[in-house]
């Protein structure tokens, strides 16, 4: 097989979550542990750091990735879903992994993987600590795809744990509460592993001190080290909870929510200088050169002007809501919000939380698992969203474009794969 069809095998042979939903979804590691013996297990060749959460994992495994990498480590980094290219899962000091190691992977391991049957991911998980055990990378930042506890990538025991934050998502398999959600992430401490949590949250914060303490865990909580007391654009100022000591850092990323994921990765940084075993100390100049290089696609991009049009891809609760406030803080004559979201998806939660005064634009990905975009017109337009409903992304763009002046604003979100047939 070439590249393309290696991808059509992986994508029509195997069930993928991010197309499908549910039935892709494995409850057990099962599969992973297989495949991962079957490979002579990869992940144990290279120091791990492991990054759960509901919202800004991506965006703090891109910064501490882009800061090790900063510091002279030849760092992998997994991460999914991805927006535009497979290979953007799968990433060696900021290079994709080649097509031609994606055909290779696929041909040497096919017989095994038609016999275990896994999933997308639970291939793609594998893939990558082999690529990254064949490319002697030091260290691997590896990013959870869903909960924790049964997610593929636990399988790894890595030198830091992170937890980002909690808040409901992919209810049907966490759990409808936030302890439930809280105690599927911390499913990913190990004993004797530090980790750290990005936020003090009362629902949660009891889940993970009693999931640290079973572990033998030390436990630190970024809100209580680093706070961001304000930010321009994407220069933020930073201050030390410690000593008070006060900063800039100035990174490609925007957005508010940035100034939470700044303070989980710094906390994190400063615990990997704390190990008592695997110590990687890093320099200031290290830390602020790494987080002026991290980038992330997606995530509050701006990616024309007159009108701006601005992406992200924030689409549950807590990311909307973040969106929306950074919405309510630009200046604008009109906006247009084109929206398209996965059909599993509490519609009711998502679209309280969105401006009543933009014109929408109400569509549909191009993958199974989006929401018909009558079907989200219908229920947008009884909770107060005006707008017309377009059957794709592309076309609802465009109607946009048409409508727009210079000085309105165009926002495109809802749903990662609504933002990848933009960006």
């Amino acid at each position: 097989m070439d590249y393309q069809q290696t991808l059509d095998y992986l994508y029509n042979s195997l069930p993928v979550f991010q197309r499908i939903g549910g039935a892709a979804y494995k409850a057990n590691l099962d599969n992973t542990h297989a495949l991962d013996k079957h490979l002579g297990h990869p992940h144990q060749s290279f120091k791990t750091i492991h990054i759960a959460g509901t919202n800004g994992k991506g965006s703090v495994s891109a910064m501490i990735a882009s800061v090790l990498q900063a510091a002279g480590y030849r760092v992998g980094l997994y991460t999914s879903p991805h927006l535009k290219d497979f290979r953007e899962r799968i990433t060696v000091d900021s290079k994709m992994i080649p097509q031609q190691a994606v055909v290779e992977f696929v041909e040497n391991n096919r017989k095994e993987i038609e016999r275990l049957e896994p999933s997308f991911f639970e291939v793609t998980v594998a893939m990558a600590f082999d690529h990254f055990r064949r490319e002697k990378v030091d260290i691997a930042v590896v990013e959870v795809g869903m909960g924790g506890r049964l997610d593929a990538t636990n399988i790894i025991t890595p030198i830091l744990s992170v937890i980002t934050n909690i808040s409901l998502d992919h209810t049907q398999y966490l759990g409808e509460t936030l302890p439930e959600i809280a105690g599927e992430k911390a499913g990913i401490i190990k004993s004797g592993v530090p980790v750290v949590i990005g936020e003090t949250d009362p629902a949660t914060a009891p889940v993970f001190i009693t999931r640290a303490r079973e572990a033998d865990s030390r436990i630190y909580f970024a809100d209580q080290r680093y706070k961001s007391a304000n930010h321009q654009g994407n220069i933020f100022h930073m201050v030390s909870l410690m000593d008070g000591y006060d900063f800039e850092i100035e990174t490609s990323l925007q957005g508010d929510y940035q100034m939470k994921n700044l303070c989980t990765a710094l906390a994190a940084f400063d615990v990997l200088g704390e190990l008592p075993k695997n110590s990687i100390a890093l320099t200031r100049e290290q830390i602020l050169q790494g987080l002026g290089q991290a980038t992330v696609q997606g995530r509050w991009q701006v990616i024309a002007g007159n009108p701006r049009i601005i992406l992200d891809t924030g689409h549950n609760e807590a990311g909307l809501r973040y969106v929306t406030a950074q919405l309510g803080k630009q200046t604008y004559e009109k906006l247009y919000f084109v929206l398209g979201v996965v059909a599993d998806k509490n519609l009711d939660s998502i679209l309280k939380l969105l401006p009543l005064d933009a014109h929408y634009l109400f569509t549909q990905a191009s993958l199974p698992r989006a929401m018909d975009y009558r079907t989200l017109a219908e229920a947008a337009r009884a909770a107060g969203l005006e707008g017309d409903a377009v059957p794709n992304v592309p076309e609802a763009l465009a109607r946009a474009r048409k409508l727009a002046s210079k000085d309105d604003l165009i926002f495109v979100g809802g749903s990662t794969f609504t933002v990848a047939e933009i960006v």
